[in-house]
């Protein structure tokens, strides 16, 4: 079996995601209910031995749960 491994690109989104979600003080299951998504999947994503992750698809799900831009999940300059 293969190991997923995350990029740094991918643990960047995964971080201002976190971040964007407890600065709201949102659990990740208030995040799963409004999204209609499984909570034990965003805890996957956010664990750091879970090796799940976000699409473009989740992010932008995100920015418009958070009322802001999918650039705000992106880092400022390429890795």
């Amino acid at each position: 079996m293969d190991i997923v491994e995350i990029s740094p690109i991918e643990q960047f989104v995964i971080d201002k995601i976190r971040e964007k979600r407890k600065e709201l003080g949102l659990s990740q299951r208030d995040i799963a209910y409004q999204l209609d998504i499984d909570q034990s999947f965003l805890a996957a994503v956010e664990s750091p031995k879970g090796r799940a992750k976000y699409n473009l698809n989740h992010v932008n799900a995100m920015a418009k749960l958070f009322k802001c831009s999918p650039k705000d999940f992106l880092p400022d300059e390429p890795f």
